[in-house]
């Protein structure tokens, strides 16, 4: 069973982002997870294929985060979600291990089906 974990602070756009995925991949299991602690929670129980990552969370810092994450469960998908479109932080996600990085700003319902459509056949 494919799974994704959304975690994101910000209620409205984590809803959002979960029923476009519910709309287009109803045989997936979607989880969601406000912060840092909840997210390393859904890891132990859940175990998700992929994570939608927010690089910035109440008690975490989204890209170490990551890193740890990837240092445990290294065949997890991880794409940062990031308001912020800045050259540091799109190098600093490769660094730390995510698999793709997309702003929220441009990010279209498109492109989430497809970036999910890439690992999920």
């Amino acid at each position: 069973m494919y799974k994704i974990l959304l975690v994101e602070d910000n209620v409205p756009f984590r809803k959002s982002l979960r029923e476009v995925l519910h709309k287009r991949f109803r045989q997936i299991l979607i989880e969601e997870a406000g912060n840092g602690k909840e997210a390393l929670e859904k890891m132990d129980s859940f175990c998700p294929s992929m994570i939608f990552m927010d690089i910035r969370l109440p008690d975490a810092n989204g890209l170490e985060l990551t890193q740890k994450i990837k240092r445990d469960c290294p065949e997890t998908i991880i794409i940062i979600l990031t308001s912020y479109d800045l050259p540091e932080y799109r190098e600093a996600a490769e660094k730390y291990g995510a698999n793709h990085f997309l702003t929220k700003d441009a990010l279209t319902e498109g492109e989430i089906v497809a970036k999910v459509k890439t690992y999920y056949q």
